[in-house]
């Protein structure tokens, strides 16, 4: 055999073992131009026909399977339950304070850690609306509905 085979052996070798080395489908499609350019070597094709062959398919086969294995390696996200709490209303338990990184909220029977949306500092005993969650934080604002509610409140008294 000549040196062209071995190299084009090695490469189907070193292609196959970096795919089984990794999880994303990196280089499945440079096996199969090898495999490809292995035919053309022993079939007594040039080193440049080789080289165009490996080229192309490996191109072909990235481009005809990209679609699918992307339709098949995506997966769609999960949703937790934590992400009903967005929107919800909670009660202030410790003050809000970003600046000293502290506070938290009570929302859908748990205790979470809290900062306020807007940057500014939200006393305990609040009505707070959840807007967001970041990591394991939610991120609050006053509720609208509930300061309106208070000044309508005190308007009266």
């Amino acid at each position: 055999m000549n040196l062209m085979v071995w190299l084009w052996l090695g490469g189907v070798a070193l292609f196959g073992v970096v795919e089984l080395l990794t999880e994303g489908l990196v280089s499945v499609w440079f096996v199969v131009g090898a495999l490809a350019a292995l035919a053309v070597s022993v079939a007594g094709g040039s080193v440049a026909a080789q080289m165009l062959v490996f080229a192309i398919v490996s191109a072909a086969a990235l481009i005809l399977t990209r679609p699918l294995v992307r339709r098949f390696m995506t997966r769609p996200p999960v949703p937790t339950n934590s992400d009903r709490v967005i929107g919800a209303l909670a009660e202030v338990t410790e003050t809000i304070d970003n600046r000293r990184a502290s506070g938290a909220v009570y929302v859908d029977g748990k205790t979470w850690t809290a900062r306020s949306a807007g940057g500014g500092v939200i006393p305990a005993g609040e009505r707070v609306r959840v807007r967001r969650i970041e990591g394991v934080k939610l991120l609050v604002e006053p509720d609208q509905l509930e300061q309106s509610s208070q000044f309508e409140k005190e308007a009266v008294s």
